[in-house]
């Protein structure tokens, strides 16, 4: 690794190679957005972290017929995504926390378009466990709160019975920015605990009732990896890609489930009638009928201008955002996110036919590969 590389990674720099680049670069998104600016094949966009492992791969299959475009992805957070697009940086975000009215009210007329989901895993480094823990929803609310603050607290060895826990401390790690995943987390801890919901409440920036910030979920990721003890929220791949535990969650229907893409689909297609009349519609918590659901699932967003600035890029945003939601699914798949059902599917070509162009040329022109 160069002299650069490891001045920019830090201490936290355990990721895959790409995940070292991808965070040297988003320290600076500025230089790259003005790079793009002026040239019409080359976008850009920002935002979520949470989906920055297959966004690397859809962006690297679709340049594989499309060699003239250029995509930039920086992987900064969803609010700074999010900031980014309001104050037109970028010509893209992403977010796992969809705009609710009020706040589009803020923005430029955009479109927002699931585009995959996922599972929100709990991670945690206890090496002296040889079976994946078990958290409730109370059980995690009282840890991010504070109030449970050892390892072998009765309400964690209630859940675990037969399992000798060790003696030692929580450190409990969090998103230090804004981020969606951090919004699907605190929403599912507002949905289950009401004294969360009081105290802490929910959304992409709260004030943390205790814990450590991480910037990224690499952050998070990186606390909890050299920490003892260490507890934090990621998206599936972190978790994978680093070889951290995972604990199983308990759903409504009172069943212990561990993260999955299955689980998160099964989560998605308990709120299949709600997200017909509203994509942003959370699919944390779903309701006991859902017995394989996992609990912590949540959609991840494309934001899009509903008219750009360029023509030509507004064009190529399209056709890869086709690519997304149609063969780009395959690949979520493949990296532990739940493909979009059908239904979804259809939805978002609806949303995409907003962006200013005709959806049907639009999908002709996309020639996605195969």
């Amino acid at each position: 690794m160069s002299a650069k590389l490891r001045s920019c990674a830090g201490p936290f720099a355990i990721t895959a190679l790409g995940l070292i680049l991808m965070s040297c670069n988003s320290s600076h998104p500025s230089s790259a957005n003005n790079a793009n600016a002026n040239d019409a094949n080359a976008i850009t966009g920002a935002g979520s972290t949470f989906i920055y492992p297959v966004m690397t791969q859809w962006v690297e299959a679709f340049r594989g017929t499309h060699q003239q475009v250029k995509i930039n992805y920086q992987s900064i957070g969803s609010g700074g995504g999010i900031q980014q697009l309001k104050s037109g940086l970028v010509d893209f975000g992403a977010s796992d926390a969809a705009l609710d009215d009020e706040q589009l009210k803020a923005m430029p007329s955009v479109v927002q378009i699931p585009e995959s989901a996922g599972p929100v895993c709990i991670t945690y480094n206890l090496p002296e466990l040889h079976s994946p823990l078990k958290l409730s929803g109370a059980t995690l609310a009282g840890i991010y709160l504070g109030k449970i603050k050892t390892w072998h607290d009765a309400a964690i060895a209630k859940e675990n019975p037969g399992v000798t826990l060790p003696k030692y401390n929580i450190v409990v790690a969090h998103r230090s920015e804004g981020s969606g995943t951090t919004n699907i987390f605190t929403t599912y801890l507002a949905k289950v605990s009401p004294e969360w919901e009081k105290q802490a409440g929910k959304g992409i920036s709260i004030k943390w009732p205790a814990g450590i910030g991480g910037k990224g979920s690499e952050g998070v990721t990186g606390v909890v990896k050299q920490t003892p003890g260490g507890i934090g929220y990621v998206e599936l791949a972190y978790a994978k890609q680093n070889n951290l535990a995972v604990a199983l969650v308990k759903n409504k229907a009172g069943k212990w489930v561990e993260p999955s893409a299955d689980g998160t689909t099964a989560a998605i297609q308990a709120f299949g009638t709600e997200l017909a009349q509203d994509v942003r519609t959370p699919i944390v918590d779903p309701p006991a009928s859902a017995t394989e659901a996992y609990p912590i699932s949540g959609l991840t967003f494309l934001m899009i201008p509903k008219e750009g600035k360029n023509a030509q890029k507004t064009q190529i945003l399209k056709n890869f955002v086709q690519y997304v939601i149609t063969q780009g699914q395959e690949q979520a798949g493949r990296l532990y996110y739940a493909k979009l059902p059908q239904n979804l599917q259809q939805a978002d070509q609806n949303l995409l036919a907003q962006i200013g162009g005709n959806a049907e040329n639009n999908r002709a022109a996309a020639s996605p590969p195969q």
